[in-house]
C-alpha cells in the first residue's frame, strides 16, 4: 500500500472531523445559500414586473414629476447592480423600505402583521399535530397484519378526501355553516378567542388527514419490527409498548412530513387569511398586490419564504437528533 494511500484510508482526526461539526457546516452553508437566492428572487422581482412599479402604485394621473422624484428617492434609476448592493446593506440593517402607498416603513407594516400569521400557522400546526398523532396511532394498532379491513378504508378514504380539499375552500365551508347558517362562530377577525376557532380549523383539517395517514403506515411498519416483538416477548404492557417502543420510531420516520406541512401550512395563511379577513401577512399581501404595493409584496414574499427556509432547517437538526444515522449517512 502507498504511502497515499495509508493517509486517504487514515480516519479524519480534529474537531472538523465530528459528525456534528460537519453535519452544522452543511447546513449553515445550505442555509446561506438558500438565502442568498431568496434575497436574489425577492429583489429581481420588482425589476421582472411588466412597466413602471412606481407609475403603478402611484396611479396614471400621477404627475410625471412626482413619478421621477419617487422612482430617484428609491434608487430606481441607479444601474441594477448598484440597486442591488443597496438592497443588501439595507436589508442586513433590518431597512425594507418604504411603502408607496402608505408611506410607512415596511419594517413596521410587516412587524404589525407577523405576529397574527404566526398565531395562525402554529395554532393551526399544534391542532393537527394533536390530532393526527393519536388518531395515526389509534389506526395503526387496529389496521395492523391485515385486521379492520372496513376501518383501514373508511379512514384512508376519508383522509385522502380531507387532504386533498384546498384550504380556502374547507374555510367558506366553515363560514357557511358554522358561521352563516348556525351563527355559533364569528367569521372574520382575531378579536376574541371564538374568532380563532374557524381560521384554525381550515387550517388544520386538510394537514391532519394527510399526517394521520402517514402516521398510521408507519405505525404498522414499526409494530412489525423485531424490537416490538421483543417487547411483546417480555410481556411488557400494552401501552408501554406502543408508546414507549413504538411511537418514537413512528414520528421520527413522520418528522420530515410535519416540517412540511407546517412549511405549507404557512404559505396556506395567505388565502385562510382572506377568507376569514384575518389581520395577518396574508391578507396584508393580497391587498398590497391590488394596490401595486410591490416594496411590501417584496418583504412579505422574503419573510414566508425565510420561514420556509428556517422550518427546513429546524426539522433537520430535529431529524439529527432523534435519529443520528441520518447524520452520518450524509457523508
Amino acid at each position: 500500500m502507498t504511502l497515499a494511500g495509508s493517509v486517504a484510508q487514515a480516519p479524519r482526526l480534529g474537531v472538523s472531523s465530528h459528525p456534528w461539526v460537519r453535519f452544522g457546516v452543511r447546513r449553515v452553508g445550505r442555509l446561506l445559500v438558500s438565502l442568498w437566492v431568496l434575497v436574489t428572487a425577492s429583489f429581481l422581482m420588482i425589476h421582472l414586473i411588466p412597466g413602471d412599479a412606481v407609475r403603478a402604485a402611484l396611479g396614471p394621473t400621477a404627475p410625471a414629476s412626482l413619478v421621477a422624484a419617487k422612482r430617484e428617492e428609491m434608487g430606481l434609476d441607479d444601474p441594477i447592480l448598484v440597486q442591488y448592493w443597496h438592497y443588501l446593506q439595507h436589508l442586513v440593517t433590518g431597512d425594507l423600505g418604504t411603502s408607496i402607498v402608505s408611506q410607512l416603513p415596511v419594517s413596521d407594516v410587516v412587524s404589525q402583521r407577523l405576529p397574527a400569521t404566526l398565531q395562525l400557522a402554529l395554532l393551526a400546526f399544534v391542532v393537527a399535530v394533536a390530532v393526527a398523532v393519536p388518531l395515526g396511532v389509534t389506526m395503526g394498532v387496529l389496521t395492523r397484519r391485515g385486521h379492520g379491513r372496513r376501518t383501514e378504508l373508511g379512514f384512508t378514504t376519508t383522509s385522502v378526501v380531507l387532504g386533498t380539499i384546498p384550504d380556502f375552500l374547507v374555510g367558506v365551508g366553515l363560514v357557511y355553516v358554522f358561521g352563516v347558517n348556525l351563527g355559533w362562530l364569528p367569521v372574520a377577525g382575531n378579536d376574541t378567542p371564538s374568532a380563532y376557532v374557524l381560521p384554525v380549523l381550515a387550517l388544520a383539517i386538510g394537514p391532519a388527514a394527510i399526517l394521520s395517514r402517514i402516521i398510521r403506515v408507519e405505525m404498522v411498519a414499526v409494530l412489525e419490527a423485531d424490537f416490538v416483538r421483543t417487547a411483546r416477548a417480555k410481556r411488557l404492557p400494552a401501552r408501554t409498548v406502543y408508546l414507549r417502543h413504538a411511537l418514537p420510531n413512528a414520528l421520527t420516520a413522520s418528522l420530515t412530513l410535519g416540517g412540511l406541512i407546517l412549511s405549507a401550512m404557512v404559505a396556506g395563511t395567505v388565502l385562510v387569511e382572506n377568507v376569514f379577513a384575518w389581520p395577518g401577512l396574508g391578507s396584508t399581501i393580497v391587498s398590497s398586490i391590488l394596490n401595486k404595493d410591490y416594496q411590501v409584496v417584496q418583504a412579505i414574499v422574503l419573510v414566508y419564504g425565510a420561514g420556509v427556509l428556517l422550518v427546513n432547517t429546524v426539522v433537520d437538526v430535529a431529524l439529527a437528533l432523534l435519529d443520528p444515522r441520518s447524520m452520518i449517512r450524509e457523508d
